[in-house]
């Protein structure tokens, strides 16, 4: 039952009832300890932790119940059988729905002593085993989820190994974007866990390119009006592919969903008006604008870093959000040496 002797406390107040009990306990193989009021077991408790205590229920100052209910709160671990006259049987069945094992009532054979012992030996071994399983438990589901979310780091790389693919400009844009948009977030004394989230919604803002027409992404010329509204579809497509992997990541999908939202309400694919659209999303707007007006494109030329800057400050009120421009600035003064994101960069490699 045990890898261990089983160390058992007898209290009562009657020397000779204390003994019967002990010896019968002895002869199980316990060690046992004696104490003959409950002041004299709780001093004996402190000193040294035992298994199982059986306590009288009738005993001066502080009775069976009292101590019951100190044991249950001091020493949870320690497994409690209540000793009791047939009278106060009903006190006993009160006891065990305190904490306390089983009971035994006086007068009381031997054999039905050894066995009460033993079956609340059983129920507290039973009890332990469930903890440790629940405490094992939840180590293995902090190691599923942990697996859950090395599976869907795999799967996010797949996603952006697919749009790079059929969009080589995304790939070292979607990568600054996240670059800049973090040194914006922490400009803006954005705490470590919301960096993450939009380092990771820079890194997927343009995900849902993946549902645009090829034919569009290459187009080498300016896109007509129908062309235009069906790249710009993009956002809300990226949101619905990334919505079922990140349901617990709610500020990377505002970045996806929300990063071509205008101040002034003219965005997409939502039409949010100032403070309603979210702030990783207006900052990650301000980042994206950048590298966009610095990267060029068969049908537009790139333009100098201060030119850049030049445009989004130029925008603030209507399109970005000054805090988040000016943040941007402060971030990144050194317009001729702007980061360059390395692959230790990357937002998908495991969190430590």
């Amino acid at each position: 039952m045990t890898d261990h002797q089983v160390r058992c406390l007898v209290v009562d107040d009657e020397d000779k009832v204390r003994d019967v009990v002990a010896r019968v306990l002895a002869g199980e193989g316990f060690e046992c300890f004696q104490a003959a009021s409950a002041a004299e077991a709780i001093s004996r408790l402190e000193r040294e932790a035992v298994d199982l205590a059986v306590l009288d229920i009738q005993m001066p100052v502080m009775d069976g119940t009292q101590l019951l209910a100190e044991i249950r709160l001091r020493w949870p671990e320690t497994g409690v059988v209540m000793v009791t006259g047939v009278s106060d049987v009903h006190t006993a069945v009160a006891c065990l729905t305190h904490g306390a094992m089983d009971y035994v009532a006086k007068p009381f054979e031997v054999d039905e002593v050894r066995a009460r012992v033993r079956q609340a030996l059983e129920k507290r071994r039973l009890i332990r085993e469930n903890r440790e399983y629940q405490l094992h438990l939840e180590e293995r589901v902090k190691a599923q989820a942990a697996k859950i979310e090395e599976l869907f780091v795999l799967g996010v790389h797949s996603l952006v190994q697919a749009l790079e693919a059929k969009d080589q400009y995304t790939r070292g844009h979607s990568a600054r974007v996240a670059v800049y948009a973090l040194g914006i977030a922490r400009e803006l004394d954005v705490d470590e866990d919301t960096q993450a989230e939009i380092k990771l919604g820079g890194e997927l803002h343009d995900i849902g390119k993946i549902g645009v027409r090829e034919a569009v992404l290459q187009k080498p010329g300016p896109l007509n009006e129908e062309e235009y509204l069906h790249v710009m579809e993009h956002p809300a497509i990226g949101e619905r592919i990334l919505a079922p992997l990140l349901r617990e990541h709610p500020m990377v999908l505002s970045v996806v969903r929300s990063h071509h939202e205008r101040l002034d309400g003219a965005g997409l694919p939502d039409h949010l008006q100032g403070d309603a659209i979210p702030l990783v999303a207006r900052l990650a707007s301000v980042a994206d604008a950048f590298d966009a007006i610095t990267t060029g494109r068969p049908y537009m030329r790139s333009r100098p870093p201060e030119e850049a800057l030049a445009e989004l400050r130029r925008c603030i009120g209507w399109q970005f959000d000054a805090d988040c421009v000016e943040a941007f600035a402060r971030a990144f003064p050194d317009p001729a040496h702007l980061p360059i994101p390395t692959p230790e960069e990357s937002p998908f490699l495991p969190r430590k």
